[in-house]
C-alpha cells in the first residue's frame, strides 16, 4: 500500500514555510480553519497548510482524499493552478476551491458545499 503523502520527507524549507503560513493565515483561511478544525465537520479531520510534494495545500482531509483552496482574485484562471491540480487529482486528490469572499460573507453555503464533496467520495 502506497505510503500517504503526508508521511513522506518533505524540503526542510517547504515545511518551514508551510509553518509560517499556519502561523499566518488570510482572513478567509482563518476563518475556514475555525469551522474545520477538531473534527467540527461532520467529525472529518483536515489539516491545514499541508506540504506535498512542491505544493502547500491550505486544508486537507486525507480520509477522503479531498483538497480545498481559498483563494483571492490572484488565482482567477491562474495556469499554475491548473497544473498543480492536474498533479494532484493523478495522486487521487480532488480539488475544491472557494473564493476568499464566499468563505467570509457565506460560510454555511461553502460547507454544505465541502459536505458533499466529502460524502460523494
Amino acid at each position: 500500500m502506497p505510503q500517504d503523502p503526508h508521511h513522506r520527507p518533505t524540503a526542510s524549507h517547504l515545511r518551514q514555510f508551510a509553518k509560517n503560513m499556519r502561523h499566518e493565515p488570510t482572513d478567509a483561511e482563518a476563518a475556514m480553519w475555525r469551522l474545520l478544525r477538531d473534527r467540527r465537520l461532520s467529525t472529518y479531520k483536515f489539516r491545514r497548510q499541508v506540504p506535498i510534494e512542491n505544493y502547500i495545500l491550505d486544508f486537507v482531509c486525507f480520509e477522503k482524499r479531498l483538497v480545498i483552496e481559498i483563494d483571492g482574485s490572484q488565482h482567477a484562471e491562474s495556469p499554475r493552478d491548473a497544473i498543480r491540480d492536474a498533479a494532484l487529482a493523478s495522486k487521487g486528490f480532488a480539488i475544491a476551491r472557494y473564493w476568499n469572499n464566499d468563505v467570509l460573507q457565506q460560510p454555511v453555503s461553502v460547507l454544505e458545499d465541502v459536505l458533499a464533496k466529502l460524502d460523494a467520495r
